[in-house]
């Protein structure tokens, strides 16, 4: 049950700014829109308010926005969105990509000042011990305060990582105190991880509690936001090129991990939910027919040769988005499905 809530609630509130974008734009530009619906299928509850229906569908994992004019072969007139200037249209269609980069931000921003900020500590105090791992195998525990290795003083978490990751397979005398007056001894030998490339004993730093001001979490929320988006561009940018294996995720993936985020409380699938708005934002942006990014490039085509492509191509070209589409859908469903292990 926990699963199908946190989903309906990410999907729900990804798409509910997306679409958001388009309207708040369209309507600024003087575009009429017929309806905004958050969800698919029959229609639950709907309003009228001016030209504007409001609905909520009975499927509510989506959500559009009628807008007049949008296919060529509708009736059109002055409101239409065909017939508004380019610069327009454009700003109507990335709208909703922004919108989807501001949600990150207001949803980072409640965590800051709501829940503060983790902040692993410098001090030489190991906060937790993973099992089976060398630490653990020589009696360390969470709460020990790291005083020398081999014989040498030791005075920051940095600086005993630095002695761990360059010691692999070599013997360590590590000296800790478990209180005020009790000094002990463990010895242990760092394995090599072959990923980091580096030794490891199976330990992280304590964590410190940082509250943040109000001014101060709107502006780490934002900086946060902008550092996952390029961190997301660079991989997307290497899963394109082949330097980087696909590793995508499509709806039963996206539920699945909603659930399990879901179960550690309210903060953890609110950064689930703003991470995952940063990527929709940016593969939504990509210049891909049927996506937003495709739409942006059909404009400027338009504006480069002063008319707009015509039926036919805009119907071929969105029959090649729609099927890149689907086989990205079928290949995401398929891992899917795989990491369920069900077969």
């Amino acid at each position: 049950m926990s699963t199908i809530v946190a989903t309906i609630f990410v999907f729900g509130l990804l798409v509910l700014f997306h679409e958001l974008g388009h309207f708040i734009t369209a309507k600024s530009v003087g575009m009429r829109v017929d309806e905004f619906a958050i969800g698919f299928g029959p229609k639950l509850i709907s309003k009228k308010i001016g030209e504007t229906v409001y609905s909520i569908r009975i499927v509510p994992l989506g959500g559009f926005n009628k807008i007049a004019g949008m296919d060529p072969d509708e009736q059109q007139d002055e409101r239409s969105f065909s017939a508004k200037p380019i610069w327009a249209r454009m700003l109507v269609i990335v709208a909703g990509s922004f919108m989807n980069f501001v949600l990150p931000v207001l949803l980072l921003f409640i965590v800051f000042v709501s829940a503060g900020i983790d902040k692993p500590s410098n001090q030489p105090i190991i906060g937790n011990v993973f099992s089976d791992k060398p630490a653990a195998m020589a009696g360390l525990l969470p709460g020990d305060k790291i005083n020398s290795v081999n014989g040498a003083p030791v005075t920051s978490w940095r600086e005993f990582v630095t002695i761990i990751q360059t010691n692999a397979g070599n013997s360590l005398t590590i000296n800790f105190s478990r209180t005020a007056e009790d000094n002990k001894t463990a010895l242990l030998i760092p394995e090599y991880d072959e990923k980091g490339k580096r030794g490891v004993i199976g330990v992280i730093p304590q964590i410190d509690k940082y509250q943040p001001g109000v001014l101060e979490s709107a502006g780490l929320a934002a900086k946060q936001t902008v550092m996952v988006a390029q961190a997301m561009v660079v991989g997307i940018g290497e899963m394109l090129t082949g330097r980087a294996a696909a590793d995508v995720a499509g709806p039963i993936g996206v539920a699945q991990m909603a659930g399990e985020v879901a179960q550690l409380g309210i903060i953890p699938l609110l950064q689930f939910a703003a991470f995952l708005s940063i990527n929709l934002g940016l593969i939504n942006l990509l210049p891909v027919p049927v996506l937003d990014g495709g739409h942006v490039v059909t404009l400027a085509v338009e504006g480069i040769r002063g008319k707009p492509l015509s039926s036919s191509q805009m119907q071929f070209i969105q029959m090649v988005g729609l099927a890149l589409l689907m086989m990205l859908f079928v290949l995401a469903t398929f891992k899917d499905i795989s990491r369920l292990n069900l077969f």
